[in-house]
């Protein structure tokens, strides 16, 4: 069957980019938070940027009331009933979206896909918590969704081609171009970013060179839009370090390994952009 209509788990950084890329592009949303008040955040968030792009032109007034007409929020999985597609945005805890995905297996409709749009943690074992492991899938957007081009579909052992195909037409509506990877630790993207984001750390730590050069090496050396410093403060330290470790338990590979010095500045909470500080100091803005 078609995908018609989408929900969406989880309006926060991601949850809300997905929602509101999912509605610009015409399919009736539905996005589910857990109270009332991280839902209002959200879609908040996404009416500002809607607002921001019809202030820069990049959208009219008229595609933007059509965009959030498209959006309707919910508190409870039972909003995502009717759905033929139910991403999963929640927080990067396999137990948690191993509840999640049980719950909406005995919601939806059978032939319902399930995808998460975890970076890092095992569709497998995801799958395993429902009835349906063949319409389970992985679906990886980058952040920020809107900008973005590149989504990963991640393929377990079960999920059945019909699935992929419907998630690739999809993503296609969506203005994505798709990769698709087999279901390991980090898929395509992170499996080559994180080893190189941690050596970057190590660069730093062992006194080879400024935060400044490690950064400016690689933007005016290798062309990056941002250097891996300021990336790492962009994706988050914390984020950075939990999927390394999710890697390195799988690999046990030393290139995953988190450095000692990126340990102890999430343990400081020094996350990057969203704490205000990183390798970088963001406390002004």
């Amino acid at each position: 069957m078609p995908i018609t209509h989408v929900g969406v788990v989880g309006c926060g950084l991601m949850g809300s980019g997905i929602a509101q890329v999912c509605a610009d592009r015409g399919f009736p949303t539905v996005i589910m938070e857990v109270t009332p008040e991280f839902l209002d955040k959200g879609l908040t968030k996404i009416r500002t940027a809607l607002g921001r792009a019809v202030e820069k032109g990049k959208m009219s007034a008229d595609q933007r009331d059509r965009t959030l007409g498209k959006l309707r929020g919910t508190t409870s999985l039972e909003g995502l009933r009717e759905c033929d597609l139910v991403i999963e945005a929640a927080t990067e805890e396999i137990a948690a979206k191993r509840k999640i995905f049980s719950t909406l297996d005995s919601l939806c409709p059978a032939q319902t896909i399930l995808a998460s749009n975890t970076s890092s943690l095992c569709i497998t074992e995801i799958a395993a918590s429902t009835k349906r492991p063949d319409r389970v899938c992985g679906l990886h957007f980058f952040n920020p969704v809107p900008v973005m081009k590149l989504v990963e579909i991640v393929k377990t052992l079960t999920s059945s081609p019909q699935t992929i195909e419907a998630i690739r037409t999809f993503s296609a509506a969506l203005g994505k171009s798709t990769i698709l990877a087999i279901d390991t630790p980090g898929f395509i993207v992170n499996r080559i970013l994180v080893p190189y984001l941690l050596d970057a750390v190590r660069m730093l730590e062992n006194g080879v060179a400024t935060r400044e050069d490690i950064d400016t090496g690689m933007k005016l050396g290798c062309g990056h839009p941002m250097g891996p410093l300021e990336l790492l403060d962009f994706v988050g330290l914390d984020t950075t370090f939990y999927i390394a470790n999710i890697m390195f338990e799988e690999f046990r590979e030393a290139r995953y390994a988190p450095p000692p010095l990126l340990k102890r500045m999430v343990l400081a909470g020094h996350f990057g952009q969203k704490s205000g500080r990183g390798f970088y100091d963001y406390s002004a803005r």
